[in-house]
């Protein structure tokens, strides 16, 4: 019951942050839904019980990928658009490739529900679990102890280089602001009523 809320709950907050990639103004905040969006996958993955390939998404997408997109937005400062201009000239095109894309999917669907041979015999939803009769050890649990014994000192290099470049990043894109005239507090203590006043 629980799975399948979760499952549930991950599909429409992929769904959701998938719109909100190509519907939002802010460069910034798109990139941030594209992260959002790998995260909910996955999440799905880890649900599926394919611990490896959402490690790599996570690694891989949102660790590097999803990062360098946003250094890049904010190096380049880009300014914030106005998609209600636009949208008028790129909806047709847009949704007429949602209309085919849908109507593949519903052609995908179909055809397996016909097309299965073993629709009405007795060994349909038959199913064997070799993965809990062969081995209990997980893929995540497998990479981790490869990882954190054989490999931790190339895993603790590539952390520290990574973190470096967030920082270098970082550091580029601040932008020092303009502040107003400092104050000399040694002149204003010194000044009297003679050198202030000009008659």
């Amino acid at each position: 019951m629980i799975i399948n809320f979760l499952f549930y709950f991950f599909s429409f907050s992929l769904i959701l942050s998938s719109l909100m990639v190509i519907s939002v103004q802010n460069a910034v905040h798109s990139v941030l839904f594209l992260v959002l969006s790998f995260i909910s996958s996955a999440s799905l993955l880890f649900l599926l019980e394919c611990e490896f390939i959402a490690l790599l998404f996570i690694m891989i997408y949102v660790g590097a990928i999803a990062v360098l997109f946003l250094f890049v937005v904010m190096m380049l400062d880009t300014k914030i658009v106005n998609i209600k201009k636009d949208l008028v000239k790129y909806f047709p095109f847009g949704s007429l490739i949602g209309i085919l894309f849908s109507f593949e999917i519903f052609l995908l669907i179909s055809k397996n529900f016909t097309s299965n041979s073993y629709i009405n015999s007795v060994l349909y939803n038959f199913h064997t679990n070799w993965f809990d009769k062969l081995d209990t050890l997980t893929e995540l649990e497998s990479i981790g102890q490869i990882l954190y014994t054989n490999y931790v000192l190339q895993f603790l290099i590539a952390g520290n280089i990574l973190l470096l470049s967030a920082i270098g990043a970082v550091s580029l894109t601040l932008k020092t602001k303009q502040s107003s005239r400092k104050q000399i507090i040694f002149k204003q203590l010194s000044r009297t009523y003679k050198n202030v006043l000009i008659v």
